[in-house]
């Protein structure tokens, strides 16, 4: 898979209990918000290439984001 994918990641709000595992996996495409849930970077919503982003899905213990190529 190369780098210049574009990708959908979705971040479930009512899933997510904010364990901050997406934030630790990849830091440069997830954060937390004021109140400890997950969120995306601005900017980010693609991924922005990073190579970590299904990585910090799957590291997400209640499975609330999603990732898949854009146009698929």
């Amino acid at each position: 898979m190369t780098n210049d994918t574009s990708l959908a990641i979705s971040i479930d709000k009512d899933v997510c209990i904010g364990s901050g595992q997406c934030a630790l996996t990849a830091p440069d495409v997830f954060t937390q918000d004021d109140d400890g849930y997950s969120e995306l970077l601005p900017g980010k919503e693609d991924g922005g290439g990073d190579p970590l982003v299904r990585e910090a899905a799957r590291a997400c213990p209640v499975g609330a984001i999603t990732v898949s190529e854009k146009g698929s």
